[in-house]
């Protein structure tokens, strides 16, 4: 059961998430925090200070002004916070910072996961386009906004930015310019009326075409729902500032698996350190249409090399007559086939960025006394062998460990 504070409890996002929380088994509101006096079915205090109630976490939606004064109990009490209030300046974003240092913050300019989606489509346009685009953000927002302009339409705008070699400088607005658009803007423009929950359109403006990425919230229950998730992330992290970036890799560290069956492992050992010698393997299984997967190389102290790889079922008889004859001819050589294996691949975009999933892949199979021959790894995938007989277990394991 995770135990949150709702700092803003009286407010849109506050009722939006009591709401969603009192229907919930695994999370529950322990106290609210507002300035003004509200009813709901927990404890409202005035202030952080004034709340005696323990808990794991504290969801923050009230106002930029508040953090100069809650930050500094939460650090003293040790309680991870997810901080949804958008509107911070320099100050506020260095308290923040600051109090990272002590415990786990979760920050975030909009706490909706498809607009967090948007951030790497834009990231992936701007690599594409260049220079050769102008960039423009509209922003839209109900009548009650104060922040101008949002906090989402800088997180942006910051997405855009990190790719690119030439940094844009954000114009914000063009009343009372009486010049041209300059190629280093990045033009960004707040519209302000009726119930608009959140509407965020980039545009990249070329020579006769236009490609816009759009994004529409139609309630806020899309923000609390972010903020829930982010809540439960936070909670279990250790002293530092995390992002929805971070919360988005954890859980798309392992998203696929896939299983190629009939599968040989092949092992020579104890070869020459001779490239000449090694060039030549490969090259007669390349002659004979031999397709070779996880390759590993390993060397010795006393000069010798032993390598490894897979082939497909149906290259193991050609393959076996290769390596006869070239053993043949290098006594100290020797080979060995093993069969009735099966590879196994896990890939998720999110394993680039997260420490751990080799281990966990590894220590998972360990656990169910599943046996590992051969591995490669990339910055997104993990491929092992095992044996045929365990891939229905091996993958079922997977599955669970992963969430997939």
């Amino acid at each position: 059961m995770t135990r949150v504070i709702l700092n803003g409890c009286g407010g849109r996002m506050g009722t939006v998430l009591s709401e969603l929380i009192g229907k919930m088994d695994d999370m529950q509101v322990v106290a609210g925090i507002d300035i003004a006096k509200v009813e709901r079915s927990y404890p409202v205090f005035a202030s952080l200070e004034a709340c005696d109630r323990e808990a794991d976490v504290m969801i923050d939606f009230s106002s930029p002004q508040t953090i100069h004064t809650f930050l500094p109990i939460a650090v003293a009490r040790r309680l991870p916070l997810v901080i949804a209030t958008t509107g911070l300046g320099p100050d506020e974003l260095t308290l923040v910072e600051d109090a990272a240092l002590s415990i786990p913050i979760f920050r975030s300019g909009n706490m909706s996961l498809g607009i967090n989606l948007v951030q790497q489509l834009l990231q992936s346009a701007t690599k594409v386009l260049g220079d050769r685009y102008d960039i423009e953000i509209i922003e839209k927002h109900h009548n009650q906004k104060k922040d101008s302009p949002s906090g989402t339409a800088l997180m942006l705008a910051d997405s855009i930015n990190a790719v690119r070699l030439k940094k844009l400088r954000y114009v914000c607005g063009r009343e009372g310019s009486d010049t041209k658009r300059q190629a280093d803007e990045l033009g960004i423009h707040s519209l302000r009326g009726g119930t608009i929950v959140g509407q965020h359109e980039v545009v990249f403006a070329g020579q006769d075409e236009i490609i816009s990425i759009e994004h529409q919230s139609f309630s806020r229950t899309v923000f609390a729902t972010g903020a829930l998730s982010a809540a439960r992330y936070v909670a279990r992290q250790k002293a530092g500032l995390f992002s929805m970036q971070d919360m988005i890799n954890e859980s798309s560290a392992v998203t696929t698996l896939y299983a190629y069956p009939d599968q040989v492992l092949v092992s020579v050992e104890d070869l020459p350190r001779d490239m000449g010698l090694i060039t030549r393997l490969y090259g007669l299984l390349a002659e004979n249409d031999v397709f070779i997967d996880m390759i590993s190389h390993t060397g010795a102290s006393n000069g010798h090399i032993d390598v490894s790889f897979t082939i497909h079922l149906k290259d193991r008889v050609k393959t076996e007559a290769l390596l006869r004859d070239l053993v043949g001819e290098h006594p100290p050589v020797k080979f060995g086939i093993m069969d009735e294996i099966t590879k196994l691949t896990v890939e998720g975009p999110g394993m680039e960025f997260q420490s751990g999933v080799a281990y966990r892949v590894f220590s998972c199979m360990a656990r169910a006394g599943i046996q590992i021959y051969a591995v490669t790894t990339s910055e997104s995938k993990i491929s092992y062998i095992s044996p045929t007989s365990d891939v229905d277990r091996a993958a079922a394991i997977i599955r669970e460990e992963f969430g997939i």
